[in-house]
């Protein structure tokens, strides 16, 4: 298996998600709205053709952050998501930026610093309602 990528998944604001995990990461997506899938109905409404359908954003060479917006009719509760995202980043500076930058208008859960396992680590809700863990193992004893 060449990898496993998150992908999430939004009630109408992917778009605006795509916007902001561009900013934290500094990497280019790839979007597909719904409209650019061919054969769509004649009366979708505008607003919904202009939903995400499929958005990847490459973290590296086999990592993928992957995101859609729900197709016309259905909905996400995403008040108790059953998933964390978790990054393994190069540097406790990186991990602490990620974090930070992901942290803006969200939740902390943990705040960032030394655990037990990792050289730094941090737990947060973005402003989204996705979870994340952001972690450096760096020379930690387990």
């Amino acid at each position: 298996m060449p990898a496993v990528n998150p992908y999430l998944l939004f009630n109408g604001n992917a778009g605006e998600a795509v916007d902001f995990y561009q900013s934290v990461f500094g990497i280019e997506p790839i979007i597909t709205r719904f409209r650019d899938m061919g054969d769509t109905p004649a009366d979708m409404p505008e607003d919904v053709l202009n939903r995400v359908a499929n958005a990847q954003l490459p973290l590296s060479e086999t990592n993928i952050l992957m995101l859609s917006d729900c197709p016309p009719g259905t909905e996400i509760d995403n008040s108790k998501p059953a998933f964390t995202v978790q990054l393994e980043t190069d540097s406790a500076e990186e991990a602490e930026r990620l974090f930070n930058a992901l942290a803006v208008e969200g939740k902390v859960e943990m705040p960032f610093g030394p655990v037990q396992w990792a050289e730094a680590f941090g737990m947060l809700t973005d402003k989204f309602s996705v979870p994340w863990m952001v972690n450096y193992t760096g020379n930690a004893q387990m």
